[in-house]
């Protein structure tokens, strides 16, 4: 009997801490758009079920019209649901107490442009009633984190769409939040600021941030992504951890390296012949390949490092 009762309250602090990892929640989510009359004209969303938990970052993928800034508008509260049910922190979707732990980037930010950065990060840090001492170091300190100290003074109607940008993600952090919702997070940037802006969003999860990220970039997602969610027409299509996703199950890849001259024809016929040998097939032996991403940022460092130089064509 002893046993058996100090075994239950350990079966339930387990489970509600299994709960408490869980952010966010949605179950049957499913939103229609209705015309003028009332009358249904577009399920943005089917029954979607979802659960994101703390501390990961979560991609929303999917082309254009799939259903990602509902879901997103659908968690803030900013939207209704036709049916099912999303929780955020255990709490309705609907409840706005929830959105002081929440920081939000939107595809399109909407700020005023006649004010500089500063000024617009003390505006929203005004917004969460914060005290003047508390909000001018969070607002520096920001600024820094964003890469925008040189430009902190100017107008934001002076800014690229990619330092708007900065600007919108470091409005997003103002109130520390535990929970962000990133919607399209590098758009306008180069590839240098998408780089830049991934870094950001890996320290925020380093930070103990949960960050649910959407994006019609895969290369983006797939770089910083523990998990992801891939939406078309409305419907969830595939869940699932990312490297877990991208295997290639029935293909084995063997690096090897210390070849100056390449792989000679006889290592690669031992090669061919012990995988023969045991069942497999060689589909291909050639050199591994780097990212245009990882190609730009090395170009452009090298660059800085050694101005002036100039590169001939690479055949």
């Amino acid at each position: 009997m002893s046993s058996t009762a100090t075994a239950a309250p350990a079966t339930a602090a387990s489970g509600a801490s299994a709960a408490s990892d869980v952010v966010i929640e949605t179950r049957s989510l499913t939103k229609d758009y209705r015309d003028f009359w009332g009358r249904p004209k577009v399920r943005a969303l089917k029954a979607l079920d979802l659960e994101v938990r703390r501390g990961e970052i979560f991609g929303l993928l999917g082309p254009n019209g799939s259903g990602k800034s509902t879901t997103i508008k659908l968690l803030l509260g900013l939207l209704f649901p036709t049916s099912g049910h999303a929780l955020v922190f255990g709490k309705g979707a609907t409840d706005v107490g929830k959105n002081e732990r929440i920081g939000y980037l939107p595809e399109e930010s909407y700020l005023y442009k006649f004010l500089n950065a500063h000024e617009t990060l003390d505006f929203y840090g005004r917004l969460f009633d914060m005290p003047s001492d508390v909000r001018k170091r969070r607002v520096d300190e920001l600024i820094k984190q964003v890469g925008l100290e040189k430009a902190k003074r100017r107008q934001l109607r002076e800014y690229s769409k990619g330092m708007t940008r900065r600007v919108g993600l470091a409005q997003a952090l103002i109130n520390d939040p535990e929970l962000l919702l990133l919607d399209e997070p590098t758009s306008g940037l180069d590839p240098l600021g998408t780089h830049e802006m991934k870094e950001m969003i890996l320290q925020l999860k380093a930070q103990g941030k949960t960050i649910v990220m959407c994006s019609h970039l895969l290369a983006d997602v797939q770089d910083v992504c523990d998990r992801v969610a891939i939406l078309h027409q409305g419907e969830l299509k595939e869940l699932g951890r990312v490297d877990s996703l991208l295997a290639v199950k029935d293909v084995t890849q063997i690096r090897a390296k210390g070849f100056a001259k390449g792989l000679s024809s006889e290592a690669e016929a031992e090669i061919r012949a012990v995988i023969a040998k045991h069942g497999g097939s060689v589909e291909e032996i050639s050199n591994p390949t780097t990212t245009l991403e990882e190609l730009f940022l090395t170009t452009v460092q090298s660059s800085e490092a050694r101005p002036g130089r100039r590169a001939a064509e690479k055949k």
